[in-house]
């Protein structure tokens, strides 16, 4: 998503770059901002991510407009909203386990109220192409349990939650038959695409934008590696 402030006393708005992270607070149950990454100085020298405040961005049409550049971004931003920045957690990407170690997968998007920043549930799944087939698992905000050894770590009762989304998760399949056919599938993912997911660097619905025209080839390999033929 776009980010804009702006630009002088007209208010014309000038890009300020575009969400690639979301930061959450140190307890790891509110969004307190985002990270903006700002466009590279003539295409050559990059430039630092910007942090933007959750509650200095007004959503316009399908972009944002920062209201207040001076106390809603950088450090300023930090310093009036009293954040340990050290301790700031960004979950996005990161390995969710449960209490007693099992991996659940890679956190890949959060729900939460765009008033208050708080968290409503995450979403766990292995990437975004395993995630189209399989679907996702949302994990209520109740059952995080903190943050070790830079995973998630969540009650082990959420293993046995029911999947979200997914053309498997739809079809009342099984966990591990859609997720062992989801993987067949995987295996066709673009290279690129797939250091991508590998590497969890972008939310899921953001990754599922830039990659969805892709998935007509994989939804015919999936009906194939499900004997169905249709």
């Amino acid at each position: 998503m776009k980010v804009h402030v702006p630009r002088g006393e007209s208010g014309a708005l000038k890009r300020l770059g575009h969400i690639h992270m979301t930061v959450f607070d140190p307890d790891g149950r509110r969004v307190v901002g985002f990270l903006v990454k700002r466009p590279d100085v003539a295409g050559l020298v990059r430039r630092s991510d910007c942090f933007v405040a959750l509650d200095a961005l007004e959503q316009r049409g399908d972009d944002l407009v920062v209201t207040d550049r001076r106390w809603g971004t950088g450090t300023a931003a930090q310093r009036r909203l009293g954040l340990d920045w050290d301790r700031c957690i960004m979950w996005i990407g990161m390995d969710a386990r449960t209490t007693k170690g099992k991996r659940l997968g890679l956190v890949s998007d959060a729900e939460f109220d765009r008033e208050t920043g708080q968290v409503v549930s995450f979403f766990v799944g292995d990437g975004v192409v395993a995630e189209t087939l399989v679907g996702a698992l949302p994990i209520p905000v109740s059952m995080l349990r903190g943050c070790s050894k830079n995973c998630m770590v969540v009650d082990s009762a959420a293993e046995r939650l029911a999947l979200s989304g997914g053309v498997a998760a739809r079809a009342g399949e099984g966990y591990a038959k859609a997720k062992a056919q989801g993987s067949k599938v995987a295996k066709k993912v673009d290279a690129q695409v797939s250091r991508a997911v590998a590497k969890g660097s972008k939310a899921l619905g953001r990754q599922l934008g830039k990659t969805k025209g892709m998935f007509g080839s994989f939804m015919d390999e999936y009906k194939k590696a499900r004997g169905s033929g249709t």
